[in-house]
């Protein structure tokens, strides 16, 4: 008796599930029919828009990153040779950085803005090199802590030794390698500049330790007994 009430159940079951699916199906039916011309036209809008993307992609897009890369070769044999300003702002035949940045933001390339930030700085601009340094947003761990480290210099060109120190440090934290030494030799410096000996002693005291066949370390004990004393 238990068994055949359990198999009318099941039957009540899937004939439920049944009708649950067969109103499913009408009610979707209905819909579709009440709202095809609206449903296709959410489609083919779609479409259009996903056909615009790709060409747009293709045919400007592409384009104008190779011509931004072709624009930047000389601005980067500039920098190479150390033409900084030239680099920075062409010769009227060639694009500068700063012209490349204009009018082709980053599409040649995340570097453009340090490329163009160590050129203000070398010229003595340290605003400006800050303003082009702020926006380079690139992942690879040196050239970011380098980035970092050339907001340093900047800021000390303007006297804000403070501010030096945070991007300093924050240079030798993101690249953990010989380079942090120097990004640590400078902090030590700016603290020294601050009146900070000790903040000073601990940077040198961290190269003499962590780092001790960097080029820096060769000479930091002269940083240690002058400011230990």
């Amino acid at each position: 008796m238990a068994q055949k009430n359990l198999k009318e159940n099941l039957k009540e079951q899937e004939a439920a599930r049944r009708e649950n699916i067969d109103q499913t199906v009408s009610a979707t039916e209905q819909f579709y029919n009440e709202n095809k011309k609206l449903i296709w036209s959410i489609v083919a809008a779609i479409l259009v828009i996903g056909l615009g993307i790709l060409a747009y992609h293709k045919f400007i897009y592409q384009p104008k990153c190779v011509e931004a890369m072709q624009q930047t070769y000389p601005a980067e044999m500039s920098f190479q040779n150390g033409e900084y300003e030239l680099a920075l702002n062409g010769d009227g035949n060639n694009m500068g950085f700063a012209d490349i940045i204009a009018e082709y933001g980053t599409k040649s390339g995340k570097a453009v803005y340090l490329y163009a930030g160590i050129c203000e700085l070398q010229l003595g601009n340290y605003e400006q090199a800050l303003s082009y340094l702020k926006k380079y947003k690139g992942k690879e761990p040196i050239l970011a802590a380098r980035a970092l480290a050339c907001e340093g210099d900047a800021y000390v060109g303007m006297g804000d030794y403070t501010a030096a120190v945070r991007s300093y440090k924050a240079a030798a934290g993101r690249a953990d390698n010989m380079f942090a030494a120097a990004y640590l030799l400078k902090a030590g410096s700016a603290y020294e500049a601050l009146g900070q000996n000790a903040e000073a002693l601990a940077c040198y005291k961290t190269i003499e330790k962590d780092y001790p066949q960097s080029l820096e370390a060769y000479e930091i004990a002269k940083n240690i007994a002058r400011v230990a004393e």
